[in-house]
């Protein structure tokens, strides 16, 4: 870790926006046979496939790899943005008992769309979302409604997020202004950028989870802190994925830090932070804050101060095996599809 990162002492690290279901990822994901050529031909030919290939043995074998290597990281809370379109219901189900027999906090959500099903696969996304935060009573689990980016849904899909959050007291969990393709879309359809269309249909209740905001103006930054929002920064991601940096960030103290799918290493992510911040020309100092807030990010959803817990017994490497096992036959439906 470096020297000007800062982390909590005597508590775990938040990893405060990831993907769970990447747990499989690092065990073989296949390349796409194109090259992808931009951010969206990089979600349809590779993640949006593997999300849509997934099953309920494979999510299960899936979050508890990504889960045990996050404890073996000193990560003990995951903020987790979910998709898994051809296993929708229940799907939060075996996340949530994979964080909670393994002992780490989560809090979960289902990211609604309509890229596959369209608005049919938006409603049994939302209708997952208010299930499981109906149902759940796990002591380590709290559950968020969710979408997965603007430009996936219609604005009746989010009205229809806005009307399920304030039903059930709680708040958005959404990707947000990651790439231009989602501003270009927010703005032919008549709004100045996805976060005034996502604020102008009611869906931004404070405490929102705003994830990425690459592409957002010091303005808009600072109209997201207003509303009472978090944006999460997920630098190894945004490096990766080519998608740009959020230069624009600094206007928010309510910025915290995410892996997006990544493991779960947060001293690695602060790192790149770091790195990315020096090379962007952002003040370091102000960068290094981050790692720190998504302690307020889980006290705001549990309630209380975050404080250490200590895993539970698992065999890690009975763990490793089941994912090693599982991992081929998922490879083989991403094949297909």
């Amino acid at each position: 870790m470096p020297p000007d990162a800062s982390f909590p002492v005597g508590s775990g690290f938040v990893n405060a926006h990831t993907h769970i279901y990447s747990g499989l990822a690092p065990l073989g994901l296949p390349t796409p046979e194109r090259r992808p050529e931009n951010f969206v031909q990089l979600l349809e030919r590779i993640w949006w496939r593997l999300d849509r290939a997934l099953d309920e043995q494979s999510l299960r074998a899936a979050a508890r790899l990504y889960v045990a290597e996050a404890l073996l990281h000193g990560t003990t809370a995951l903020v987790d943005h979910h998709e898994s379109p051809n296993f929708i219901d229940g799907s939060l189900d075996v996340l949530a008992d994979a964080c909670e027999e393994l002992g780490i906090r989560a809090v979960l959500c289902y990211g609604a769309t309509e890229r596959n099903g369209r608005r049919e696969e938006a409603r049994r996304g939302l209708a997952e979302c208010r299930r499981f935060i109906r149902a759940n009573d796990r002591p380590l689990v709290r559950g968020l409604v969710g979408l997965h980016a603007s430009f996936t849904v219609s604005d009746d899909t989010i009205r229809a997020a806005a009307e399920a959050s304030r039903e059930l007291g709680t708040v958005l969990h959404v990707h947000l202004a990651e790439d231009l393709a989602d501003v270009r879309d927010a703005r032919a359809r008549g709004y100045p950028g996805p976060l005034e269309r996502l604020d102008a249909l009611g869906a931004l209740p404070p405490g929102s989870i705003l994830a990425h905001g690459v592409h957002l103006s010091r303005e808009q930054v600072e109209h997201a802190a207003a509303l009472g929002c978090w944006i999460v920064q997920n630098p190894r991601s945004n490096r990766g994925n080519a998608v740009g940096y959020p230069a624009a960030l600094g206007a928010s103290a309510r910025v915290a830090l995410g892996t997006d799918g990544y493991p779960a290493d947060m001293r690695e992510e602060a790192r790149v932070l770091l790195e990315e911040a020096r090379a962007h020309g952002e003040d370091p100092a102000l960068a290094a804050r981050r790692p720190e807030a998504g302690q307020a990010v889980i006290a705001e959803r549990f309630g209380e101060t975050q404080e250490a817990i200590t895993p539970k017994s698992f065999d890690l490497e009975a763990i490793r095996a089941e994912a090693a096992a599982e991992a081929p036959g998922l490879w083989k439906r991403m094949a297909e599809l």
